[in-house]
């Protein structure tokens, strides 16, 4: 689909909070206009289409019927996604489908293969994949500065404050479970930092004393022996949330912290070519964690220090790797801190609407696309049955002509 004369049309389906941000986060898009606001609540969909001059309509199907319209971004809650998603691409639209892309892999599946035929650009909003600390990881290892990912290890005490004992986040009817609602984002993340989809992954869920499963813990398997563990606890006050990601590239290790990564400190063992490609990273911080579509805050820095020899000039090993390594490195990122997160949360969801119009517009495929979140849900799905019933199970992701198994 061609945008009209005026730019891009976008609808929203699903009018709540999440919904509002997503608006308030692309709004300011060239060339991208919103024409349309559909909730079942009409009072909802009224009060945030009053704000954009935009239609009011009840679902999905209305709004895939409108002929001007575009792009339809989904925010409902997440049982809704797959059908939602579904019935947008079979009307031509482009989709920017809030995570996770369904609850289940079938339905997963469904949605990647209808994405396969469909003329319209699909884009799951896993934002990780669009954040500026990850994406500069990912270069480093592209020019040589990090060996391959051995370990990735993600913890996150959450915050379960808001979340009653009838809130829809605690029925897998209605969110899949903590590993499909929330863990999608951060199986998606180690999929795209390791290279590679995992084997087989290892599940455990502890079920709160009379309650529901708040914490979960993951431990998946990736090709040539790398291993990913993922742990979410919901079960803490706000002001004590507490998220850490720990990389470890074997003789470097990274540690991103946030969940919406805002800074990162890097330790690394390297040689005399290796300390000055570091030393070079600061005069390069604009390039390294360039997005497309994210508008830096201008407080974003990176450092390096590098203590030459400061070990011996001995071969050093480690699992079969042996160099030489005498100069440490230490390298601190920082995107302007804890209080730039909503700003580096909103610019991310901004790059990867930004991502969908260029294919749109250029062709191409998405960094966040219907493979990837297939991939996502397959892992969630398969850690949340090895929880069940105890066994380490395998992660089977169906193929479309299309959709494989590549991270």
């Amino acid at each position: 689909m061609t945008p009209g004369p005026t730019g891009h049309a976008v609808a929203l389906v699903g009018c709540g909070a999440f919904g509002t941000f997503v608006l308030d986060a692309i709004r300011d898009i060239p060339s991208l206009r919103v024409v349309a606001c559909a909730d079942a609540d009409r009072r909802r969909a009224e009060t945030l289409a009053g704000r954009y001059g935009a239609a009011v309509h009840a679902s999905v199907e209305d709004v895939a019927a409108l002929p001007d319209v575009d792009v339809v971004v989904l925010a409902t809650p997440p049982a809704a996604h797959a059908d939602a998603a579904v019935a947008a691409l079979r009307a031509g639209k482009h989709v920017f489908c809030e995570k996770p892309m369904a609850l289940t892999v079938e339905d997963a599946a469904r949605v990647a293969e209808e994405a396969d035929r469909a003329p319209g650009v699909f884009v799951v909003d896993h934002v990780l994949r669009y954040n500026p600390i990850l994406r500069l990881l990912q270069r480093l290892g592209q020019e040589n500065l990090l060996d391959p990912l051995r370990r990735f290890a993600f913890e996150n005490d959450a915050s379960d404050e808001d979340l009653g004992p009838d809130h829809w986040f605690w029925d897998p009817a209605h969110s899949g479970g903590i590993h499909i609602e929330h863990g999608v984002h951060f199986f998606d993340a180690a999929n795209t930092l390791t290279g590679s989809n995992p084997l087989q992954v290892q599940g455990t869920a502890v079920r709160r004393d009379g309650g529901p499963v708040d914490i979960v813990v993951a431990t998946a398997t990736h090709p040539g022996g790398a291993v990913a563990t993922h742990t979410h606890s919901f079960t803490h006050a706000h002001r004590a949330e507490r998220q850490m990601m720990r990389l470890d590239y074997g003789f470097a290790e990274a540690r991103v912290t946030g969940w919406i990564p805002t800074h990162a400190t890097v330790t690394a063992w390297t040689d005399d070519a290796g300390a000055a490609g570091w030393e070079a990273l600061p005069a390069r911080t604009a390039e390294l964690l360039a997005v497309p579509g994210l508008r830096p805050h201008g407080q974003e820095h990176i450092t390096v220090s590098v203590a030459r020899h400061a070990g011996s000039d001995r071969p050093a090993s480690g699992r079969g790797i042996t160099r030489s390594v005498p100069h440490r490195v230490d390298c601190v990122v920082d995107l302007g801190g804890e209080n730039c997160k909503p700003h580096v949360y909103a610019e991310s969801v901004r790059a990867a609407m930004t991502d969908l119009l260029h294919c749109a517009a250029h062709g191409g495929t998405p960094q966040a696309d219907a493979r990837t979140g297939l991939a996502a849900v397959a892992v969630a799905e398969a850690a949340t049955r090895s929880a069940e019933t105890g066994r380490t199970l395998p992660v089977t992701i169906p193929s479309t002509s299309t959709v494989g198994e590549a991270g």
